[in-house]
């Protein structure tokens, strides 16, 4: 007689007591079945898991309880439960109240409709939390490899990803534990993944012009002092990146650092801020010699994780769509593991134009979006008309300049520091924010 089938879904991530308990219980019901998220299934809800779904596997087809492991493609159960009809599927009651409790209910509703199988849920087991594992993991912090492949992972896993400027530690800090729900209709909280280094707020906070004035030795301090305090990826923002042979030096110096990819445009000449369009002299480089550079920084690094990102300025000289996308393919061909579509309309017409023809004969090649003309659309629309990644690229510093312009002049308004008191955060709030200060 064949023993009765339970299935038991988790990730696997950080295995503690808790799940082997669920275990143990699960196989006095019978066959054990684990669906094991995959990457995808978790990054929908939370942050990427630190091991990757093989190695996920292998941890949990160790345990004596579990007789098999599947993949769980989504949050929902359903399409493993009507795949395999299980006659117990067990999980802890801590799923009755709280985010997975549509989950649980989505479970009840499939098992009803197939007249088979039973929901075991025993007690959540106390003392152990994987949500306070997780805050510890995460003040332990981050390997330089782990940081550096993060990016691609998170690529593979999710779409689309947010980025967010920080051109410090403590605005670092800000985009790492920022979270909120879309709309404000609890579709569950979402938090930024990663951190964009913007060459433009690196010189504005240091009161320099985006003229590429700060050198990569003073820019690599920044990212070093965010890498301290944050575990998230990021990206660098080169400008031009530079004579080619420099560029190389970039390369290296980047991946050594665990920056997870580096951003050029394909400009020569003097940097000018991109928005400023055909009101300054801007020159473009030849198709020829930036696939060049692409070719030598692709060339110059070591890991197959870092990622250089070419970034296309055609629709910001109003060169028009043909030309950007025969570069696009150009520079792809020439090794770019990615694309970045810039515009400075106010409208996202030309940016959804772009992706639609790009996505009509290139499906996986990543592409960057960075709405800040554009900034109506939001990182979904964005995502389901073919772009990966949004980066909010000087909002951080953009809602710096003026809460603290306010404040000195109220101080000097009212000769005293009482009235503007409100519009400053708690002295509390900062040591709480500060790891270690405590």
């Amino acid at each position: 007689m064949n023993s009765p089938i339970v299935y038991v879904a988790m990730s696997g991530d950080l295995i503690h007591p808790g799940h082997i308990n669920i275990l143990k219980i699960a196989s006095s019901y019978g066959k054990v079945i684990v669906g094991l998220l995959t990457d995808s299934a978790i990054a929908s809800y939370k942050r990427l898991p630190y091991m990757n779904y093989d190695q996920r596997k292998a941890v949990i087809e160790t345990i004596k309880y579990v007789d098999e492991v599947i993949p769980q493609n989504t949050l929902s159960y359903e399409e493993n439960i009507r795949k395999i009809k299980p006659d117990f599927v067990v999980h802890g009651d801590d799923w009755k109240h709280g985010p997975q409790e549509k989950t649980r209910q989505n479970v009840i509703a499939t098992l009803k409709e197939l007249g088979k199988g039973e929901l075991i849920e025993p007690p959540y087991t106390e003392g152990i939390s994987s949500t306070q594992l997780n805050i510890n993991a995460r003040a332990i912090g981050i390997s330089t490899n782990a940081r550096l492949s993060l990016l691609r992972r998170l690529i593979e896993a999710k779409k689309p990803l947010r980025i967010l400027e920080a051109h410090n530690a403590i605005s670092a800090l800000i985009a790492q534990n920022a979270y909120g729900e879309p709309n404000g209709i609890g579709n569950g909280k979402i938090e930024f993944d990663g951190i964009w280094s913007s060459s433009l707020t690196d010189s504005t906070s240091r009161g320099k012009p985006d003229i590429e004035a700060i050198d990569l030795t003073a820019r690599l301090t920044t990212i070093n002092e965010i890498f301290e305090v944050t575990t998230k990826p990021l990206i660098y923002d080169a400008d031009t990146g530079g004579k080619l042979e420099h560029f190389i030096f970039t390369v290296k110096s980047l991946e050594r650092t665990g920056v997870s990819a580096v951003i050029i445009e394909d400009k020569i000449g003097l940097k000018k801020n991109s928005l400023f369009g055909n009101e300054v002299i801007q020159n473009q480089d030849s198709i020829e010699d930036f696939c060049l550079k692409i070719a030598a920084g692709k060339k110059a690094q070591v890991t197959s994780d870092f990622m250089i990102i070419a970034r296309i300025e055609s629709l910001i000289l109003e060169k028009g769509i043909p030309d950007a996308l025969k570069r696009a393919k150009a520079y792809i061909e020439a090794g770019a593991d990615g694309i970045m579509i810039h515009s400075r309309q106010k409208s996202p017409d030309e940016i959804f134009d772009f992706l639609n023809q790009f996505r009509n004969y290139d499906t996986s090649t990543p592409v960057v979006v960075v709405p800040t003309s554009f900034n109506e659309v939001s990182a979904k629309e964005l995502a389901n008309a073919g772009a990966n990644i949004i980066i909010y690229a000087n909002h951080m510093l953009r809602a710096a300049y003026p809460a603290m312009k306010e404040v000195a002049e109220g101080i000097l308004k009212f000769d005293r520091s009482k009235e503007i008191e409100d519009k400053c955060m708690d002295i509390k709030e900062i040591l709480h924010l500060i790891p270690g200060t405590k």
